[in-house]
C-alpha cells in the first residue's frame, strides 16, 4: 500500500524512511475514489480488457486484490502487472519484465502512470493501482474498495462457479469484522514496526495482541471469520497471516508469540494457504525481499533472513472437522 512516500513530484518519493522519531504511526488513507462501475458514473464504464491491475505479490494491501482476482476468475477481463518486490526512490518499479517495463503500459516505474493522471499528484505511489491502459493513468488505488467492485461491479465477467465474497445478507457483520482486522492486525502491525517511542510501540503491540486473542477464540469454533464460506473478511486477514512469522514477528518486533503457537489461527491459516486462489498468490522470498531491503531505518544492513521453515504451511490443519463450506454453492478456481 504506502510503501513510497511522496511530498512533491520534483522530489519523487523516499526511500526507507518510515518511522517519525517520537511520534506513533499513523497512515496516510487518501486515496483515489474514482470508482469503475457497470454504470460507469465516474467515467469509468466495467469493460474487459480495458483495465490493468498492478499488484506488487510482496505488498499485503495488492495481495488482496490477486486473489479476489483470481477467486472471481477475472484474469481474462483484467490483466495483472505485478512490479519487483522492492522499488527505486521513485516508486514501484518493474524489474521482473524483460527491460525493467511493464509489457502492456509500457513503463518502468508506476509512478509515471500516477503522474499521467495528476502531474503533479502529491500522495503515495502505492499498490494494489488500477490503470486504464486506454489512457497509462490511473484509475484507482483505493485498495479496500477495489475489492468490493471486484465482486459487485464486475459480476458479469466473473467465472462460473465464483463465490459470493460480499453477500447482502453479511455485509454488516463483515464491515464490522474488516473495520476490527484493519485497525487493529492489518494495520497494527505496521504501527508496531514503525512506531517512533517505546510508549507508541507498547500500545501498537498490547493492541495488535488483544485483537489477536479475539480472532483466535472467535475462530476455536468456527472454520471462517463470517458465515460458513470464504468471504471478504478472510481474503484482508489472511494476507497480513500470512506475512506474520516471516516479517512481522521478527522485523515489525511483534513477537509476544508466533503465528504456529496460536492454534486456531495457524490451523485457520493453513486451511486458506492450502485453499485455490490463496496459497498460490504467495511468494515468501519477494515478501521478505521487500520489507527487509525496503525498510531501510529499520533495517540499515538490509540482510534478509534465511527463516524461518515454511514447510509447515503444507501440512493437515483439520478444519474441516469444523464443517463450513469454503466456496459456498460455488467451485474452487482451476489450478493456477
Amino acid at each position: 500500500m504506502t510503501d513510497t512516500q511522496q511530498t512533491e513530484p520534483s522530489e519523487h518519493s523516499t526511500k526507507g524512511a518510515y518511522v517519525t522519531s517520537g511520534a506513533e504511526f499513523t497512515r496516510d488513507t487518501q486515496y483515489i475514489e474514482t470508482r469503475i462501475t457497470r454504470d460507469g458514473a465516474d467515467g469509468f464504464p466495467v469493460e474487459a480488457g480495458r483495465y490493468r491491475l498492478v499488484a506488487a505479490r510482496a505488498c499485503p494491501w495488492a495481495n488482496r486484490a490477486i486473489i479476489v482476482r483470481r477467486l472471481l476468475g477475472l484474469e481474462d477481463a483484467i490483466s495483472l502487472g505485478t512490479p519487483g518486490p522492492t522499488h527505486d526512490s521513485r516508486s514501484w518499479t518493474f524489474d521482473l519484465d524483460p527491460d525493467g517495463r511493464d509489457p502492456v503500459l509500457g513503463i518502468e516505474r508506476l509512478q509515471e502512470a500516477f503522474f499521467k493522471r495528476d502531474p503533479h499528484y502529491s500522495r503515495g505511489i502505492t499498490v494494489p493501482a488500477i490503470v486504464d491502459t486506454t489512457t497509462g493513468a490511473v484509475v484507482t488505488n483505493n485498495f479496500p474498495q477495489i475489492t468490493l467492485d471486484f465482486s459487485g461491479e464486475w459480476q458479469e465477467f466473473h467465472r462460473d462457479g465464483a463465490p459470493d465474497l460480499y453477500p447482502e445478507h453479511l455485509r454488516e457483520e463483515i464491515d464490522t469484522v474488516n473495520r476490527r482486522v484493519f485497525t487493529e492486525v492489518n494495520n497494527g502491525v505496521y504501527r508496531c514496526g514503525f512506531a517512533g517511542s517505546q510508549d507508541a510501540y507498547d500500545a501498537a503491540y498490547d493492541r495488535l495482541f488483544t485483537a489477536l486473542d479475539w480472532l483466535e477464540e472467535r475462530l476455536a469454533g468456527q472454520r471462517f471469520l463470517v458465515g460458513d464460506t470464504i468471504t471478504e473478511a478472510d481474503v484482508r486477514l489472511f494476507t497480513t497471516l500470512v506475512r506474520f512469522d516471516p516479517v512481522y514477528h521478527g522485523h515489525f518486533k511483534c513477537n509476544r508469540n508466533k503465528l504456529t503457537e496460536m492454534p486456531a489461527l495457524w490451523a485457520y491459516a493453513r486451511d486458506l494457504f492450502q485453499t485455490p486462489g490463496f496459497g498460490d498468490t504467495i511468494d515468501f522470498e519477494q515478501i521478505k525481499q521487500h520489507y527487509y531491503i525496503v525498510h531501510e531505518d529499520i533495517n540499515p544492513t538490509g540482510i534478509v533472513p534465511k527463516g524461518p521453515d515454511l514447510a509447515g504451511w503444507t501440512t493437515a490443519h483439520g478444519r474441516e472437522a469444523l464443517g463450513g463450506r469454503p466456496f459456498g454453492d460455488g467451485t474452487p478456481p482451476a489450478a493456477a
